[in-house]
């Protein structure tokens, strides 16, 4: 069997690709990146990258910004796809549309591997600063998969939130919309109707590390 026809079995057996946003610089916490803040004993990146490979996601991009190189050297980040974006202080939605480019092949951030021609047929959104969130929640968004033109969103208590899963139809739609902060958000919004919600109270806590009364929610 070719090299070719090994890539294409593997993507067809793995359509759904983990996509970790992690670039923010915790500005709020004293300008500490929230992919290095330790939970469990390990960053708070490598904590996400194991839930989104728990959760089935065999393929994993990272999408790194604040101090990338200090992410780089200590956190143990092997086999993903690492996807830089120079942009980072523009919000999450930089973030978003740097890492569904490299999915698609169109970026020129990744810095081991490479997004060109993944054959994704969707991506799994997840933050690096939500670790109540973890591979159980994040299964049962991915289990929703049914094609490119997916759309698959946890909710709590029947609110929307995270992880996201993003069909490749909607890549171009999502990047034209993701702005500052509101990463997806107003894309969503315009299709509301089609986004099939996926309850995840039950197994996940929707928390954000944002600032340092959040750091509570952080365990030894």
């Amino acid at each position: 069997m070719t090299d070719n026809e090994n890539r294409a079995n593997d993507e067809a057996a793995d359509p759904v690709v983990g996509l970790l946003l992690a670039a923010g610089g915790g500005r709020r916490l004293g300008g500490r990146p929230k992919a290095l803040l330790e939970h469990r004993g390990q960053p708070l990146v490598e904590h996400a990258v194991a839930a989104l490979r728990a959760a089935g996601c065999a393929r994993v991009h990272v999408v790194l910004g604040a101090r990338a190189d200090d992410v780089r050297a200590r956190a143990a980040l092997d086999g993903c796809v690492l996807v830089d974006n120079p942009e980072w202080e523009q919000g999450m939605g930089s973030s978003l549309r740097a890492g569904l480019a490299s999915l698609a092949g169109t970026g020129s951030g990744t810095r081991a591997g490479t997004g060109s021609g993944t054959g994704a047929g969707a991506a799994l959104v997840s933050l690096v600063d939500q670790p109540g969130i973890g591979a159980p929640a994040m299964a049962r968004v991915r289990s929703g998969y049914r094609d490119e033109r997916s759309l698959v969103s946890a909710a709590y208590a029947g609110v929307r939130g995270h992880p996201v899963l993003l069909g490749a139809a909607h890549w171009a739609g999502v990047a034209a919309t993701a702005t500052g902060d509101r990463g997806a958000r107003a894309y969503l919004r315009e299709h509301e109707a089609e986004i099939a919600l996926v309850e995840c109270g039950d197994v996940a806590r929707p928390y954000d590390i944002d600032t340092e009364a959040d750091l509570v929610h952080l365990e030894p």
